[in-house]
């Protein structure tokens, strides 16, 4: 390798910008959600009648996801955002193996699939965020 210096500067960009487009995407995903869940949309009254969490729940969880949402977006914070949605999203994987199904109204599991490549990308921001979280900084 003629200049191993630079190409380890762009190993660390290139991680830099998957790292900051999964952040947009996973906060795409769960913002968009919001119109559904906070206009009572039939099919996530729907779902959410079906976890016996209609209304409450579905509005309680819609907030969270907005806050989520926001906090996903800024560096400082993006460990808070992948932390609270990876806990509302392993809640939406249970429900879906549990009470609700992988099919939902037939969507061919897309909701499902779309749940776990968020939780996926959730853990890998909140892994490469780990020295910025209180605890785990210490330990890892």
């Amino acid at each position: 390798m003629l200049f191993p210096r630079l190409n380890l500067k762009m190993d660390e960009m290139m991680k830099h910008k998957i790292h900051l487009f999964l952040r947009i995407v996973i906060a795409i995903i769960v913002l968009q959600t919001l119109r559904f869940k906070l206009t009572a949309h039939p099919d996530s009254v729907f779902i959410f009648s079906m976890a016996e969490l209609e209304p409450y729940g579905r509005i309680a969880i819609g907030i969270l996801e907005l806050i989520f949402g926001i906090l996903l977006l800024f560096a400082k914070t993006a460990w808070m955002g992948s932390l609270g949605t990876l806990g509302i999203i392993s809640g939406a994987i249970f429900l879906h193996l549990t009470k609700i199904g992988i099919e939902v109204n037939g969507d061919n599991g897309l909701l499902f699939y779309t749940a776990l490549f968020v939780f996926v990308s959730s853990f890998l921001i909140l892994w490469n965020e780990r020295k910025k979280v209180f605890y785990l900084g210490k330990f890892l």
